[in-house]
């Protein structure tokens, strides 16, 4: 009986560790969460919401001051869109190749690389991109370099490690049963890949994508290094030309800013959250879609 009681005393101590656990996780979120609202909230309503979602200009030093962030919201798209077409589909074909054509004796030496990239910092990414992608983009596509499309590329690089490894482990953890029953039919090793067993793991890719656009919405630091950092006129925005992201506009003047200056860029955070909590949204509901197809 006493072991039993000494159990039972031990099974309620680790639940109470783990409710705490959880509820640190909620409570960070919800703190979080009103910091924005509380700070970010009143700024909006004292610029305006028209004139500060959908006003391009930004001159929070002039006089009168002007806090349209527009531009920069655009900024973000672009970058992430860039970000997506280049390391979505690399991201993917590489979690194939290393789930199911890699050879024994290569995949110890891809899969430590992929995990070295998922741990090199921010900076180290900004550096190379200033050292290698940005003259690169100079000399063979025009301009100074710094551009949506050198950020479009770092940003694209950074979100490899988590497509790839999601990807990857969602691959293999379709049932060995969905390829032998394709073989079984006549189908070759890539009709059987990419017939049966990626569209199996649809669910653990599309994850893999959301939680990779993630990554490339909110990344800052490599941006603000190759991206140009300039805020541009809607009708001057192209490939080629430096841009402002959101992110980047935040951490740039964060610094030097007060009073409504302050206010608007933590409502540019409030903005930032909204972004990503409608990606994330609609990206769940393809994904839901998909598994009920």
């Amino acid at each position: 009986m006493q072991n039993i009681s000494s159990n039972k005393t031990k099974e309620n101590v680790m639940q109470a560790v783990f409710f705490l656990s959880a509820s640190v996780s909620v409570i960070a979120l919800v703190a979080i969460c009103l910091f924005l609202l509380l700070r970010g909230i009143p700024a909006i309503a004292e610029i305006g919401f028209f004139k500060f979602i959908f006003n391009e200009k930004w001159a929070p030093v002039n006089t009168p001051a002007s806090y349209g962030i527009l531009s920069m919201i655009v900024g973000s798209v672009y970058v992430t869109a860039g970000a997506i077409i280049i390391g979505v589909p690399i991201g993917l074909m590489c979690a194939i190749f290393l789930a199911q054509f890699c050879p024994a004796n290569i995949y110890n030496v891809l899969k430590s690389a992929v995990n070295l990239l998922a741990g090199i910092p921010s900076i180290i990414y900004g550096f190379f991109g200033m050292e290698i992608v940005v003259p690169f983009v100079r000399e063979y596509f025009g301009g100074n370099g710094f551009s949506i499309m050198s950020a479009s590329i770092i940003l694209g690089i950074m979100i490899l490690p988590t497509i790839i490894s999601i990807s990857e482990s969602s691959i293999r953890a379709v049932p060995e049963s969905y390829a032998e029953g394709s073989f079984g039919l006549g189908a070759t090793k890539e009709e059987t890949v990419f017939k049966v067993v990626v569209p199996a793991a649809k669910s653990g890719v599309l994850t893999s994508i959301i939680l990779g656009i993630g990554r490339a919405v909110g990344e800052t630091m490599a941006v603000v290094m190759v991206a140009g950092n300039s805020v541009m006129p809607l009708d001057r925005i192209e490939l080629l030309k430096p841009i402002r992201t959101m992110t980047t506009n935040i951490v740039t003047e964060m610094s030097y800013a007060s009073g409504l200056h302050e206010s608007s860029l933590i409502a540019t955070g409030v903005v930032l959250f909204v972004f990503v909590l409608i990606l994330n949204t609609a990206l769940s509901l393809i994904k839901s879609k998909s598994i009920r197809n």
